[in-house]
């Protein structure tokens, strides 16, 4: 019954639960390889790539059919001007970051793979922050447009 009711109008909260799902999975990840649980890093890394790549799948549904049904590219900011700035800096950012993910995770996915630690460990150096930035902007995208400014 739950899903029946639900719409492509429903996705965008779903994208901020799998952005901030990610986020924890990338942090969990890295705790674990501190901690020396290299297998268990494997899996939360593995489950992270896994769960951006349902986010970007949902993503572009969203705004295909968001473009379909309304004609619309996506829900405009809507809070007030000093906070405008803030809002497009940090979308800006995180449009042009989260363009660089998917390659930076391939990359650092296929380092740790063929167990080539270095190169593995010196991608990984930059796609940590990148990702978990793009994961945590993620949120804070959706709750400002969503809730903080609706």
């Amino acid at each position: 019954m739950l899903f029946a009711e639900l719409s492509y109008r429903d996705l965008p909260a779903a994208n901020a639960l799998l952005n901030a799902l990610a986020g924890v999975l990338l942090f969990v990840g890295v705790r674990l390889i501190r901690q020396g649980r290299e297998a268990t890093h494997k899996r939360m890394m593995l489950a992270a790539f896994a769960v951006s790549v349902v986010f970007l799948g949902c993503y572009l549904t969203y705004h295909q059919l968001l473009f379909n049904n309304e004609g619309s590219h996506g829900k405009p900011f809507t809070g007030p001007q000093p906070i405008r700035g803030v809002y497009f800096a940090l979308l800006i950012s995180h449009v042009v970051l989260a363009a660089a993910v998917p390659v930076l995770a391939i990359v650092t996915i296929y380092h740790g793979y063929r167990d080539n630690r270095a190169k593995h460990v010196r991608v990984a150096r930059w796609t940590y922050p990148i990702w978990m930035y793009v994961s945590v902007t993620g949120v804070l995208i959706y709750a400002m447009l969503y809730h903080l400014y609706p």
